[in-house]
């Protein structure tokens, strides 16, 4: 089983939308027991939120399912215990990189390189483009999930 977390700054908007996101994927592919996906926050200031209400309607607006989701800190049991960490920006990727245990660090990534360039999924908490957010998820979360079926 693939241990997958997709993290963000606070764990409302953008993780826990590629949690949702590629959930639905996993489970259309028909691959749901290959993969244990989640989301997380390298902050502690959304602990025990929901999603964001901008990410909520957006999800709604395409389609995808769902997810009972609160706002959680990601753990050195969570660097452990995954295979990879999708951070979403240089700066989740540079906490993340702080956070982690010693060995650990390799299964941090960024959600763009998988397609090979440096690009950050831009947080939408501060604009409302959640829209923008659901689009740039689309772009990555399919190469993510052919390259974690390889």
């Amino acid at each position: 089983m693939v241990k997958v977390i997709f993290v963000c700054l606070g764990n409302i908007c953008r993780s826990p939308m590629a949690e949702m996101m590629f959930t639905d994927m996993v489970d259309q592919a028909g691959l749901s027991d290959q993969f244990d996906i989640s989301s997380m926050a390298t902050s502690n200031y959304e602990i025990g939120n929901p999603p964001h209400e901008g990410a909520i309607a957006e999800l709604n607006k395409q389609q995808v399912p769902l997810i009972d989701h609160v706002g959680a800190q990601i753990s050195k049991q969570d660097f452990l215990d995954a295979d990879i960490i999708i951070g979403m920006d240089e700066q989740n990727i540079t906490d993340l990189k702080h956070m982690a245990p010693a060995g650990t660090e390799d299964k941090i990534k960024m959600a763009y390189d998988v397609l090979g360039f440096h690009k950050a999924i831009k947080d939408p908490w501060y604009d409302h483009k959640f829209d923008r957010t659901y689009a740039e998820l689309s772009e990555v979360l399919p190469a993510w999930l052919k390259e974690l079926t390889k």
